[in-house]
């Protein structure tokens, strides 16, 4: 702000280029060395932007094909870097593409049609989470070696130095059966499950009532040249199955999560249908319409 404002104190708004105001004020003025200055301070910024934007993907390739959501070929890592060398070439082979064959708009345009997209995937994300979450959740490398330690430990716990069995083993599945009933976590998987299938599957269809219904909508008022008719029915069947299935989310109850994620589930905020469909609704409006 103080920059604008001291830009245009040296020159007039009207007179400046919008392309490149700040170097072309100081070089309306006979102060060339500025113009250089801030000209590569500028082209430097673009350069660290586009290096910080580079090397975090590699690694988010690495984590989902970790994951198994890509394929194999993203998680390997070299032994020595121990860099993702193999979605950093990909992925640098991919954006010199982009960039060399494409206008500098037209990327710009994508970068705004991806930050939206990402964004309307993390709202349908968050429906999803709250109301229909995955009955089992993967686990990394990282935790799934974890466990395996803390599990051979306690393996090792239950010996006696001698190297003899404390209890033997119809003792200990006992002793995991009755743990096993005492524990609210696991008490959720027998108790209700009939009601529980049923409400997610309302959950579902609701959402997915919702997505749809957002999308017929934001299609319709997009589409100023179909006329008036069947405008208004495009954006009245949009209404149609993104009222309802809004309302519906608001009456059923929320997934604790306790079954997938092993707590409790945090804070059920009333204003979660509300706030992740208007997200949807303005994203998917302004994707089409940049798009």
């Amino acid at each position: 702000m103080m920059v604008a404002v001291v830009i245009v104190g040296i020159v007039p708004y009207f007179a400046m280029d919008p392309d490149t105001p700040i170097s072309s004020a100081f070089a309306k003025h006979g102060m060339q060395w500025a113009m250089y200055v801030v000209t590569s301070g500028a082209v430097l910024a673009l350069c660290s932007t586009l290096m910080g934007s580079l090397l975090p993907q590699p690694r988010i390739l690495m984590t989902m094909a970790r994951d198994g959501l890509l394929p194999s070929f993203f998680s390997d890592v070299n032994k020595h870097t121990q860099v993702p060398v193999k979605g950093t070439i990909v992925a640098g082979i991919c954006a010199a593409a982009l960039a060399f064959f494409m206008d500098v708009s037209q990327l710009a345009g994508m970068v705004s049609v991806g930050t939206l997209l990402a964004f309307t995937i993390v709202a349908v994300s968050i429906l999803i989470l709250r109301y229909v979450p995955p009955e089992e959740v993967p686990l990394s490398s990282s935790r799934r070696e974890s466990m395996g330690l803390n599990q051979e430990y306690d393996e090792e716990k239950g010996r006696d130095p001698l190297g003899d069995d404390i209890c033997d083993t119809s003792q200990i599945k006992d002793l995991i059966a009755t743990e096993a009933m005492k524990d609210p976590l696991l008490e959720k998987q027998h108790k209700g499950k009939m009601d529980e299938m049923k409400r997610r599957k309302i959950a579902a269809f609701s959402i997915g009532s919702v997505c749809l219904g957002v999308l017929v909508l934001t299609a319709s008022a997009s589409a100023t040249w179909l006329p008036f008719l069947p405008l208004c029915i495009g954006c009245i069947v949009g209404g149609v199955l993104l009222i309802p299935g809004l309302v519906v989310l608001c009456c059923i109850d929320q997934d604790d999560g306790r079954h997938s994620f092993g707590h409790s589930g945090g804070f059920m905020c009333p204003f979660v249908p509300f706030l992740p469909v208007v997200c949807i609704l303005i994203n998917t409006y302004l994707l089409i319409n940049l798009g």
